[in-house]
């Protein structure tokens, strides 16, 4: 898989100290030859020219496929406050270390931010008068419920509403409207245990330097078979096809290392990871937006337009107004090259495709975040433009790291949720460990182990 983790393994593998390019061969295979798969036709496609834009795209032509699934559109959180427990103080420590060892502040926009639950009453499109905005306050208070739990992506780790206090929000959170939208504000992170990354090209640039230190990249490969010797101890070879003509491959190997995502289970079928299409946004701002990751919970007052039903497939719901309050939860996080990446619920109307090139974008879904995150901030809503519609499959269930207990050399790491980009590092140091000295060194896999399967 060239997703995160597939990624940060191949890399983490050159860097363990007894590696040799001489002895070793990694061959890193992803089933998808575009990374252009659920992005709207009108997207943009390279996030490098935006992080960079004196420079021409970065996008190395061969890798194309490597981050077109969940990792290249991710929000790319990182924190100390994340789970499982027992990989992220190691995986958030490695973030930090790669972004100084390769200047991943310029390269990937790592950088430290605050993260923050906010709750907040929606404008109507357009803006509300002084008469409006009274009435769209008392009907959203009115409709959020002290006992209700917020299910954003990351939803382990938000308050309960009534738990807010309105605290009145930072000065430089001046991209939200306080004056007519904040209802609450309440910090969850700090610069101290969480930062960010843009994902693709995270992701992107771990696979080039595991390319530059020997690792062989085939994208276009989608694997079909794990091949074992007779009596199933040993992984012995896998086969993959070329989507391109057609083509079968065996490739002989004495490790396998399945990091598919949501595809995990198809290759093995014991390993129960699931998947679920999340739809999400890039806005550019016309000026540079402060450093929060705003987990939000936004009354939409009567007459705002309806989001799309969960199980809806294209219906153009938001034509249709609400007629009562309803409350949408958005997250939002600002990007140091001037963009906000704003994700909305998952939904599994559509099954999961053979690749990730096949990924269907419901439109409505995407610009109902729009519409949402329009209706809290002019500069992401009518003064801001919008680069990109996409949607991705999350990969959920665990995280599974390890070895199987019943086949040498068969190694699974999926399942990880949310947190893929946050746990990648750490996970890709792990499996290192795992298949050079037989055993996880730089933490405890508890949990996420494995070897069951």
């Amino acid at each position: 898989g060239g997703g995160i983790i597939g990624c940060c393994t191949a890399y983490f593998l050159t860097r363990h100290p007894s590696y040799s390019p001489d002895t070793h061969r990694i061959t890193l295979l992803e089933a998808a030859s575009t990374s252009s798969g659920g992005r709207t036709d009108d997207s943009i496609h390279d996030p490098a020219t935006l992080a960079d834009p004196a420079t021409a795209s970065k996008k190395n032509p061969a890798h194309d496929g490597i981050a077109g699934a969940a990792s290249g559109k991710a929000g790319g959180l990182l924190a100390l406050w994340a789970f499982p427990s027992n990989l992220v103080p190691l995986s958030f420590q490695l973030h930090d270390e790669l972004a100084q060892q390769h200047d991943g502040e310029r390269r990937w926009g790592y950088r430290r931010c605050y993260a923050s639950q906010v709750e907040c009453q929606a404008r109507v499109p357009g803006g509300l008068s002084a008469n409006d905005k009274s009435t769209v306050q008392q009907t959203g208070r009115d409709a959020v419920d002290g006992n209700h739990l917020t299910k954003g992506l990351h939803k382990d780790h938000r308050s309960k509403i009534r738990a807010l206090q309105s605290l009145g929000a930072p000065e430089d959170l001046d991209w939200l409207d306080t004056d007519k939208a904040l209802v609450a504000y309440e910090g969850m992170g700090t610069p101290k245990d969480t930062a960010q990354v843009h994902p693709e090209l995270f992701t992107r640039s771990m696979a080039q330097l595991a390319q530059e230190s020997g690792v062989k990249i085939i994208t276009g490969a989608r694997v079909t078979a794990i091949n074992k010797v007779a009596d199933g101890s040993q992984v012995e070879s896998v086969t993959y096809i070329n989507t391109k003509d057609g083509q079968e491959t065996l490739l002989p190997t004495t490790h396998c290392v399945v990091a598919a995502g949501p595809w995990t289970s198809r290759l093995l079928p014991t390993v129960p990871v699931t998947a679920s299409r999340a739809h999400s946004v890039v806005v550019k701002s016309p000026q540079p937006i402060s450093a929060y990751a705003l987990f939000t919970s936004i009354a939409l007052p009567p007459g705002f337009p309806a989001p799309t039903p969960e199980h809806a497939k294209g219906t153009p719901a938001a034509l249709k107004p609400i007629k009562r309050t309803q409350v949408v939860e958005p997250e939002i996080y600002a990007r140091p090259d001037g963009t906000a990446y704003a994700c909305g619920p998952t939904d599994q109307t559509v099954p999961l495709p053979l690749t990730s090139a096949e990924v269907e974008v419901d439109r409505t879904r995407c610009d109902d975040i729009i519409t949402q995150i329009g209706a809290i901030s002019d500069e992401l809503g009518k003064d801001g433009e919008v680069l990109a519609r996409q949607a991705c499959y999350l990969p959920q269930g665990g995280p599974f790291i390890g070895e199987s207990r019943k086949t040498k050399g068969l190694l699974v790491a999926a399942g990880h949720t949310c947190w893929g980009i946050q746990n990648g590092p750490g996970t890709g140091k792990l499996l290192s460990e795992i298949i050079i000295e037989g055993e996880a060194k730089s933490a405890r896999l508890g949990g996420c182990d494995a070897s069951r399967y």
